[in-house]
């Protein structure tokens, strides 16, 4: 953060306003889990160490680093002075805890804090926050993503979301036309087969029929030869019995 205000004179009753970039020994006085905020000897405000502040790695809740009472070293890196109010802005990580040797006496990381945040502000120093409408929930319906003003609904009614049931009626539909088609392809399979069975089979039963019909009339042919021999075998005998008689 850089230092607003600092070329006119300083707030009066603001006495012992420690200067940007000194370092200091204070006294954790509350913790919050955005950060913590530490009071310095003769000074009676508190500055904030927000938790990307805290530690060169990244810290979820000021509490696992600090505990209320507990002295540590910040480094003043932030004031914003409008009017009688005044914002300190300290960093822990900028110093060696054990020694309170400064670690960034070029103020290198500091000034690359201070333009990373003023990126997220506007020109009315308030602090984009996004999503700000998603994260809403409607006292009119209950609902989250929109403002109660926005609110379409009818008092009582809620609304949710349904699932897209039309992306799926078309796949279901090709499957069905897909196992129809398969299921149809098989039946015409099959009537093939049974077709060809049953010409097989009346081609053969033919066969068979005229087979055992040309048997019969060889056989009965055959009769009848064997039978007009006998029978001219009887007439010679019986012309020859008349001649001899």
């Amino acid at each position: 953060m850089s230092e607003r205000g600092s070329s006119g004179q300083e707030p009066a009753g603001l006495d012992g306003l420690p200067p940007l970039y000194s370092i200091a020994k204070g006294e954790v006085v509350s913790v919050q889990t955005y950060g913590a905020f530490v009071r310095l000897p003769g000074y009676k405000k508190e500055g904030l160490v927000h938790v990307s502040e805290m530690s060169a790695t990244r810290v979820e809740n000021a509490s696992e680093i600090v505990d209320v009472g507990e002295k540590v070293w910040i480094k003043v890196i932030g004031r914003e002075i409008h009017g009688e109010k005044v914002k300190l802005s300290f960093s822990m990580k900028a110093v060696n805890q054990g020694t309170g040797r400064d670690l960034d006496p070029n103020n290198v990381m500091a000034e690359q804090d201070a333009r990373r945040r003023r990126m997220f502000k506007d020109e009315t120093r308030n602090r984009i926050t996004l999503e700000a409408v998603l994260n809403t929930t409607c006292t009119k319906c209950g609902c989250r993503g929109h403002f109660t003003k926005d609110c379409f609904s009818t008092p009582g009614s809620q609304y949710a979301l349904l699932p897209e049931e039309d992306s799926e009626e078309p796949q279901q539909q090709q499957q069905t036309s897909t196992l129809q088609q398969d299921s149809d392809k098989k039946k015409k399979k099959k009537e093939k087969k049974m077709k060809k069975k049953k010409k097989k089979r009346e081609r053969n039963e033919s066969e068979s029929d005229s087979g055992s019909s040309s048997e019969c009339k060889f056989k009965k042919r055959r009769h009848d030869n064997t039978y007009n021999r006998e029978e001219k075998k009887k007439k010679h005998r019986k012309h020859k019995s008349h001649k001899h008689s």
